[in-house]
């Protein structure tokens, strides 16, 4: 190949994966906030909703009031909204039709039909059926198409730019989500503890964590320990630190399968900051500013985001125009 034609084939693998992970982020929280909902008072349920768009960084168009049917909408069937799952899913699909040769089989037909299958649903079938049996498929297929990427295609460079997108997008992810529940994760006065017990709970079941958190803390959940389990552990497949070490990773195999000096500002991001989240104690985190480390870290995955963008996919034109 050359290396336009690399450089468009990064560019969709990378994208595919990214779409791919924020569809799945986006279609458990909406997941796990419909089940936390069941027995909250309708202004509750409109300060989650409020929260809940905000975690996704999505705005409910003017008008539309704020319930399960409208939020269902437009975070799941509404194309106008990109970080909606069908829009992610569909972004994935046009993504992955671009490589088609490269990726494998099993892949395209699992993408394929986790496709057809949002596509074919309606928000009033989804709220008049059993929203939370159709969004457990969907997620069945997310996972499905992860775990068939992981098995049956070649683990090169490819793969490693899959495994980017991937991580760079949890990272961010995970940390927005924390930062828009900042407040929840200070110290609760005694009235507030039962309130912020389920908030806890609900952040926890929002990265796949509780069960994981559980079997190390048990279920008596602690602001400082969740903190440090969805943000510093490096074990955690969904934590921060996971993903930028996972980034870290496929970023150095990149560099080692293109120009190593092409990538030395990408690895030298990544190493910061990943050295930034190992060697930071959560009480330093807790004891200063929260908000402000959060905004630090979502400022670094942008700006590795960009380095990726400028080093491996943004191809010259007048290297085009020579080659």
């Amino acid at each position: 190949m050359t290396e336009a034609m690399l450089s468009r084939v990064a560019d969709h693998l990378y994208w595919m994966s990214r779409y791919l992970e924020r569809g799945e982020h986006t279609m458990r929280l909406l997941s796990v906030n419909l089940n936390m909902m069941l027995d909250q008072k309708p202004v509750e349920r409109e300060q989650r909703w409020g929260k809940l768009l905000d975690s996704l960084s999505v705005t409910m168009p003017d008008g539309l009031p704020l319930d399960e049917y409208h939020v269902i909408q437009l975070l799941t069937f509404d194309m106008e909204n990109p970080n909606s799952i069908m829009s992610c899913v569909a972004s994935a699909r046009e993504n992955a039709r671009h490589v088609r040769e490269l990726i494998s089989s099993e892949m395209w037909e699992h993408l394929n039909s986790l496709y057809l299958q949002v596509r074919a649903a309606d928000v009033d079938a989804v709220c008049r059926d059993d929203p939370y049996s159709f969004f457990r498929d969907v997620y069945v297929g997310f996972l499905v198409i992860q775990g068939v990427t992981d098995s049956t295609m070649n683990h090169g460079e490819g793969w490693d730019f899959i495994q980017a997108g991937r991580y760079i997008e949890r990272a961010n992810a995970t940390a927005h989500l924390l930062d828009v529940h900042h407040a929840v994760l200070t110290t609760p006065g005694p009235d507030e503890l039962v309130e912020r017990y389920l908030d806890w709970v609900g952040l926890l079941k929002s990265c796949t964590a509780f069960e994981a958190y559980c079997k190390i803390h048990s279920a008596d959940v602690h602001p400082r320990r969740l903190l440090e389990f969805l943000l510093l552990n490096d074990q955690f497949p969904h934590s921060v630190s996971f993903a930028i070490g996972q980034l870290e990773t496929a970023l150095t195999a990149i560099a080692d399968a293109t120009e190593k000096r092409k990538g030395i500002r990408v690895n030298r991001l990544a190493g910061r900051l990943r050295a930034m989240l190992g060697y930071t104690s959560v009480e330093e985190i807790m004891d200063g500013s929260l908000r402000g480390y959060l905004s630090d870290v979502k400022l670094q995955c942008t700006q590795l985001h960009t380095a990726i963008h400028d080093t491996y996919i943004v191809y010259p034109i007048e290297s085009a125009l020579n080659a």
